[in-house]
């Protein structure tokens, strides 16, 4: 790899050599290296692009890397990556993609991951968005997230864009069994004149499932956001949604949480707080000895760790 595909690499999973265990590295439209371990094993799909992950089980302390990357300026794909996690595992996915357009043309990545998670299996699912690159082209990426969670199963799930992605629409749809559990955290900035949409729907279906979805953002300059979150209670379960951003210069968000009781004993809750950072907070830092942009740029960071 060259240094700009290091870099992107590094960006999107924190990998700054080859990882331990289950990696499959896909780079410009090809594996750029794979490796499976006794109990994960990686298949190449034979009908589309993408991989199926088997994860057989009662796994224990694994993880699965499966980066993006993208320095060819031009390239559009769409990727179908399915994960079979066994009964009584307990592992980490690390995915993510990062998109270097120093050219004229639009590159753009679509990724849809499926994830079947076994009876009381336990994922930790982490997937990073990066974009780089000073050319005209456009740097796309429309993630979509299908979440099938059976009786027990627990999937803790954490989004971040930060930089550089001009447009995304992310679209997350879980359905939860019996006692399963979804935490979905998502992070993300918006500047310039990006576009970033969210949409999350999650099923409560089983008898003591519950969910909780969390978005922080922030949007600058001309950046617009949009988060949709549906919680549907189908079931006796506990459900919540909350959505905090901070808008400046002349962005616009908008947030639109819903919530939906279908039986008596569905508990949801739902929350939406939009507005600028406070001046008493930038007076604050900024008596510490800290620039106006050096005080936002704190805050920033601490409303988004």
């Amino acid at each position: 790899m060259n240094e700009i595909e290091k870099t992107l690499l590094e960006q999107v999973a924190n990998l700054h050599e080859v990882p331990s265990g289950a990696y499959n590295i896909r780079a410009n439209g090809t594996s750029a290296g794979r490796n499976t371990t006794a109990n994960i094993d990686i298949i190449t799909k034979k009908d589309k692009q993408g991989i199926d992950i088997i994860i057989k089980p009662n796994t224990k302390n694994e993880s699965v890397h499966i980066p993006v990357i993208i320095s060819q300026s031009g390239l559009e794909e769409a990727v179908y990556n399915d994960f079979y996690v066994g009964e009584n595992s307990d592992v980490v996915i690390v995915a993510g993609c990062g998109i270097h357009n120093a050219g004229d043309k639009l590159s753009k990545h679509d990724g849809i991951h499926t994830f079947h998670i076994g009876k009381n299996a336990k994922v930790k699912y982490v997937e990073k968005h990066y974009g780089s690159g000073d050319g005209n082209g456009q740097r796309i990426m429309n993630p979509e997230t299908i979440v099938e969670i059976e009786d027990g199963g627990y999937l803790e799930m954490e989004t971040v864009q930060i930089k550089g992605i001009d447009s995304t629409k992310r679209c997350t749809r879980a359905c939860l069994s019996d006692n399963a559990k979804i935490v979905i955290t998502e992070k993300i900035m918006t500047h310039g004149s990006q576009f970033a949409e969210t949409s999350f729907n999650v099923d409560m279906n089983g008898k003591n499932s519950s969910a909780n979805v969390i978005s922080r953002s922030v949007a600058k300059d001309n950046s617009k956001q949009i988060f949709l979150s549906k919680i549907n209670g189908n079931n006796s379960c506990s459900g919540h949604s909350e959505c905090d951003a901070i808008i400046m210069d002349n962005a616009v968000i908008s947030a639109i949480p819903e919530i939906k009781a279908n039986h008596l004993d569905a508990a949801l809750i739902h929350e939406a707080a939009i507005g600028k950072i406070a001046g008493e907070q930038l007076i604050k830092l900024m008596t510490l000895g800290l620039t106006e942009q050096e005080a936002e740029e704190q805050i920033i960071n601490g409303f988004l760790k």
